[in-house]
């Protein structure tokens, strides 16, 4: 299957990412159908999708008229069958379940000719032992972050039986839709950024359980030097400017050691056994009390579009 082959995707799963991901790939100019089995999620997914694409318009991202003609281009159901009838391109992005899974690949295996390219959301299970043995050339793994329609970087997974077709074309197809496509040439549960996320995990909770500082200064020392200058210099860059030799010393010397992974972090655990489990329910490392989930969401995007407006210049951009 080629890019020009592909008219309308199907992205089957309506929670946390589907509205998300199907926006951007209407606004890549693809028919698309958004489906879940449930009634109730598919109208929260309809709300939250008016109120993404109002957002990119009152930056200024989009005209009226191109958000109305990207909402125009999203059908939604809860037939499985409607949804996919006729895409070329499935993804899949339902809940992070073996059995619900499986369950669909094999109702997609029986349904959709066998030159459709599957895609899937999955982030720590493995899809590739999911999917029926002959979905496997046409198969891959599309990894998008949370808000999808904002955050650039989708990483894409090959299996050992994924045709290089299929990953070009998915590659292609995201870029068409405005995303960052990552490569990897295998599949590795978490990918690449979850995995250095859950080693950072490990010390921040470090830092909070033995009040060694805030969850305040916390934040404002990473917003105030890792995470711009890593908008440049990466994880791996920043070591030719370090200097190979100091990078390796440290190493040798090995003053640091790396806490326990895995511990109950008590930081975190606390909030929880009160119920305090973040914007949803207005408290947790922070207090987001006299706003909706919705309201804090929308300010959190703005100031998102903000900083992907100055950094899609530099992402690409070679010292």
């Amino acid at each position: 299957m080629k890019l020009a082959d592909i008219k309308k995707i199907a992205v089957l799963g309506a929670g946390t990412m589907g509205p998300g991901i199907a926006q951007n790939y209407a606004m890549g100019g693809f028919e698309v159908s958004l489906y879940t089995r449930s009634t109730g999620t598919l109208d929260k997914a309809k709300i939250m999708l008016r109120s993404n694409l109002d957002t990119f318009v009152e930056e200024g991202l989009m005209s009226v008229a191109e958000a109305k003609d990207a909402q125009e281009r999203i059908s939604f159901t809860n037939v499985l069958s409607e949804a996919i009838k006729g895409a070329q391109f499935l993804q899949e992005t339902v809940a992070e379940k073996p059995d619900i899974k499986t369950e669909l690949f094999s109702e997609i295996d029986r349904s959709v000719p066998e030159d459709v390219i599957i895609v899937s959301n999955a982030s720590s299970l493995n899809p590739f032992i999911l999917v029926p043995e002959n979905r496997l050339p046409n198969f891959a793994t599309a990894h998008w972050y949370a808000p999808p329609q904002i955050i650039p970087l989708v990483e894409v997974a090959k299996g050992e039986k994924t045709s290089e077709e299929t990953m070009e074309t998915t590659i292609n197809l995201l870029d068409k839709c405005g995303k960052i496509a990552v490569r990897l040439e295998k599949f590795v549960p978490g990918y690449i950024v979850n995995r250095i996320q859950i080693l950072l995990n490990t010390e921040v909770f470090y830092l909070l359980d033995n009040g060694i500082c805030t969850p305040e200064q916390l934040d404002l020392a990473v917003k105030a030097s890792l995470m711009p200058r890593g908008l440049v210099l990466g994880l791996v860059q920043r070591f030719d400017f370090t200097g190979l030799d100091i990078s390796a010393n440290n190493i040798i010397n090995a003053s640091y050691k790396i806490p326990e992974i895995g511990k109950r972090p008590k930081a975190l655990f606390d909030h929880v056994d009160k119920g305090e489990l973040g914007v949803k329910t207005g408290k947790g490392f922070f207090d987001y009390s006299g706003r909706t989930p919705a309201e804090i969401a929308k300010k959190r995007d703005k100031m998102l579009f903000k900083v992907f407006s100055v950094a899609k210049d530099i992402m690409r951009e070679k010292i």
